[in-house]
């Protein structure tokens, strides 16, 4: 019989890992609701017309489409059949698909739930995402997005709130220096139009975005491909180093952008929130404006944020998102701003391991294993353990009356650092055994003392 396995792109967790994963994601939700952020849950999977067409054509290539119940191809064209044509084939048998990401689930519930929402409706989501992509260090088909989103509210205080939840929540997990990149897609929609290619205002982004993965010679030779002509790409030029303060940025792109009524509105967007970031303060992170930053995501249309881990870890964005003044529209609610933010659980988790940020507490289990010799003794211990664990002490009976040998040694495998025996003497005496597991050193104690003892090590 051929060994188990799991789906390429997906992941078991351990013990270990899971209590590492949960320090995370509580310090997420912890300032989540510091910040007034109220928790929903939507399903794993949404119908195809919800999540199809909202993130460009990347991203609708990697969608999980979920096939129909009972006989899918029952309803299949014999001709799309034929002639394989997947992309009309699809929707005949797949009617549903996994989520992609939690924005676009939230847009459909803030429009499916409007008259039970007080506006500005701000929420947080702690749920697992899929995406068919290419699994790589730091990259899965499943993993958990952390997002914090307002909608109701077009008040750029919201950008500079978020920057500074990013900050709260990396001061927290001990992480300094992580970089917190600012654009604004007006400022890019301005500069497609100074250079006379707003007709392909996506193809120019998605291009652009690529700048730190395939270098400037890539980004040309994709904006060529994509029918930018020469003279364009010419006056883009700048853009590839762009270098400065947040301040001297701003006036190159003032300067750049002052034929473009969309560009100047998100240079002075963009001033808006720097300059009330700066002047607020942040702790251990950095914030900065990267001008090639467009996230190719459709849906953006303000201000838009990545950010990215220290520089001692060699790792993609942890965390990333943006304004988006559109996007219940596509469901029917007009006039509906929003602004969020993503956490990369998975990637946090990688940039804690690597620069050993896990405090040593994370991981610590049972503080004390109590020996079972048999039904009354074992009673007596539990006893006891109930005693213990109402006063917080992770405390558990081994099950089986073995050998106390296999006793100790299930302890030792576990790092459990205290046994207690209760044995007939102990249960005469209504006294308890505590043996370090560390030192050998053991002692004969009361409850009172037990507790203490081992509370001393807590």
């Amino acid at each position: 019989m051929a060994k188990p396995g799991i789906p390429k792109g997906t992941r078991d967790f351990s013990p270990v890992e899971v209590a590492k994963r949960q320090y995370i994601m509580s310090a997420i939700k912890h300032h989540f609701e510091l910040f007034g952020f109220q928790p929903i849950e939507t399903p794993s999977f949404e119908n195809s017309d919800t999540l199809m067409g909202k993130y460009g054509e990347e991203g609708d290539r990697l969608i999980f489409k979920i096939l129909n119940s009972g006989d899918y191809l029952k309803k299949a064209t014999e001709d799309f059949l034929t002639n394989r044509d997947s992309g009309k084939l699809t929707s005949q048998i797949s009617e549903k698909a996994l989520r992609y990401d939690l924005t676009v689930p939230f847009a459909r519930y803030v429009v499916q739930h409007q008259n039970d929402i007080t506006f500005p409706f701000k929420r947080y989501q702690i749920q697992p995402v899929w995406r068919a992509d290419n699994p790589q260090k730091g990259r899965f088909r499943e993993f958990y997005q952390c997002d914090a989103d307002v909608v109701g509210s077009t008040s750029l205080w919201q950008e500079v709130e978020l920057v500074q939840l990013y900050d709260n929540v990396f001061s927290t997990l001990g992480l300094n220096g992580a970089t917190i990149k600012i654009n604004n897609r007006k400022i890019l929609s301005g500069i497609a139009e100074v250079i006379g290619a707003s007709d392909k205002l996506i193809d120019f982004t998605v291009a652009l975005d690529k700048l730190d993965k395939i270098g400037e010679d890539g980004v040309k030779a994709e904006m060529l491909a994509k029918g930018l002509t020469e003279e364009a790409i010419e006056k883009v030029q700048p853009l590839f180093n762009f270098t400065g303060t947040i301040n001297e940025k701003l006036d190159k792109l003032a300067e750049l952008l002052a034929a473009s009524e969309d560009g100047t509105k998100g240079v002075a967007e963009l001033r808006f929130i720097c300059d009330n970031v700066a002047a607020a303060g942040l702790g251990k992170s950095i914030l900065d404006l990267d001008v090639t930053l467009a996230r190719g995501l459709n849906y953006y249309t303000g201000a838009i944020f990545e950010v990215s881990a220290p520089k001692e870890v060699a790792l993609g964005s942890i965390g990333g998102g943006g304004r988006y003044d559109d996007l219940t529209g596509i469901f029917g609610l007009k006039n509906m701003s929003g602004v969020g933010i993503s956490f990369g659980l998975d990637r946090i988790y990688l940039v804690l391991e690597e620069l050993g940020l896990f405090p040593e507490t994370v991981t610590e289990g049972t503080k004390v294993l109590f020996t079972n010799f048999g039904e009354k003794e074992a009673l007596y211990a539990l006893k006891a353990i109930n005693k213990l664990r109402k006063e917080g002490i992770k405390a558990e009976l081994y099950p089986d009356a073995a050998k106390i040998g296999k006793q100790f040694q299930y302890a030792d495998k576990r790092a459990i650092p205290f046994a207690v025996l209760t044995g007939e003497t102990e249960l005469a005496d209504n006294t308890y055994t505590l043996k370090n597991l560390a030192s050998g050193e053991q002692e004969v104690v009361t409850f009172e003392v037990l507790a203490e003892r081992i509370s001393w090590t807590l």
